[in-house]
């Protein structure tokens, strides 16, 4: 049995470890945290992942799919309205959302017992045995640097965010709002609570002492349910994070050794697509080692076919965030929210196809033993 080893427990690396497993390898996962987390509060579930989790025979509980909502500027004025059942017609899939703890779980459930090995510290990929590794340890990548040694570090985007997950007393629907140089997110979970997240143009690396006191005094004028997020939230469930792209890099393989998610692609958020393609690239990687013998052949595929589409995703998601949450000029910001009120809502539900109607490969399963 061939064998394979994860470098990392979050969401590409036990997708990979699932993907890997189904198409019978043998799968370690070396995660370094003493137990498996789920930092990031939320995740967006575009049809793209639902598809690739599909395909990886997850069972997902605890998502909830979007059925109403749109985009607003700062006073609540609707600037674009999304047409769920527009949506679901085109892409085949709705949009959902999941708690981060959610869906590591369910990962985690469609794992044989003792595959997740935590507490493991990997500093250097010759320690390790298995002809292949899986490098998933995110946006600083150790595997990377040791493959890259003077490939450049991710590099900040120019925009901040916090993110939390709260409960509100009432429902509410899916929203992002835009100001000069801000946005704000909104998205229904399954059990009454609610994702949000701010980001906004800032300097790198500013830190405030009473982060929820500063969103209050940032926000605290947006529109509703904006206000009343912020004082539900708990300061300590506060996430704050600069948020970060990778410089492409030449490819996903050395050797034996695949890069996967963050580690190989990190893109800005602004398109909800990062930990997506992660779960995409798990589906490719156990697509093309299912259908050889030759490991080399088939990670040289599996470059082939993830490098220029994920690349192409983060240039997407940059853009997206230019002409949306990061753009200030108000003349511009005016000019765009004007463009965008005259598109229709069933013409706002096809944005984006080109990257969430992605198709994944089949991995072939080993065939069952024979039985007299």
């Amino acid at each position: 049995m061939r064998k394979a080893i994860v470098i990392g427990g979050g969401i590409g690396g036990l997708s990979a470890a699932i993907g890997l497993h189904g198409i019978g390898w043998e799968v370690t996962v070396l995660e370094q945290a003493p137990e498996l987390t789920a930092v990031g509060a939320g995740i967006s579930l575009w049809p793209n992942a639902l598809r690739s989790l599909e395909t990886l025979g997850v069972r997902l509980t605890g998502q909830q799919e979007q059925s109403s909502g749109g985009l607003h500027d700062r006073d609540g004025r609707r600037i674009t309205r999304w047409d769920a059942e527009a949506f679901r017609r085109h892409h085949g899939r709705p949009l959902a959302a999941i708690h981060r703890a959610d869906l590591i779980g369910a990962l985690r459930d469609a794992l044989p017992d003792g595959c997740v090995r935590t507490g493991v510290e990997v500093t250097s990929l010759d320690d390790l045995d298995a002809d292949v590794i899986v490098a998933a340890d995110g946006i600083h990548s150790t595997a990377r640097k040791q493959l890259w040694p003077r490939h450049p570090e991710p590099v900040y985007s120019g925009s901040t965010a916090f993110r939390a997950v709260t409960a509100l007393p009432h429902p509410t629907e899916l929203s992002t709002s835009w100001d000069d140089g801000a946005e704000i997110g909104v998205i229904p979970l399954h059990d009454g609570r609610v994702y949000w997240w701010a980001s906004y143009v800032a300097e790198a690396g500013v830190r405030h002492e009473d982060p929820k006191s500063y969103l209050r005094n940032r926000f605290g004028g947006w529109h509703e349910p904006i206000p009343e997020l912020i004082e539900a939230t708990t300061p300590e469930t506060l996430l704050h994070h600069d948020l970060c792209l990778g410089t492409p890099l030449p490819s996903y393989v050395k050797g034996r050794v695949a890069l996967l998610g963050d580690a190989a692609h990190a893109m800005p958020p602004f398109l909800g697509q990062g930990g997506c393609q992660a779960i995409e690239d798990a589906v490719v990687l156990a697509a093309a080692l299912s259908t050889t013998e030759d490991v080399d052949a088939a990670l040289k595929s599996y470059d082939e076919q993830r490098r220029p589409r994920s690349q192409s995703v983060v240039k997407a998601s940059v853009q997206a965030g230019k002409i949306g949450p990061q753009l200030r000029n108000p003349l511009a910001v005016a000019v765009r929210n004007g463009v965008f009120r005259l598109l229709p809502g069933a013409l706002t539900a096809r944005i984006g196809a080109g990257v969430s109607g992605w198709t994944p490969p089949v991995p072939r399963r080993p065939a069952p033993p024979r039985t007299r």
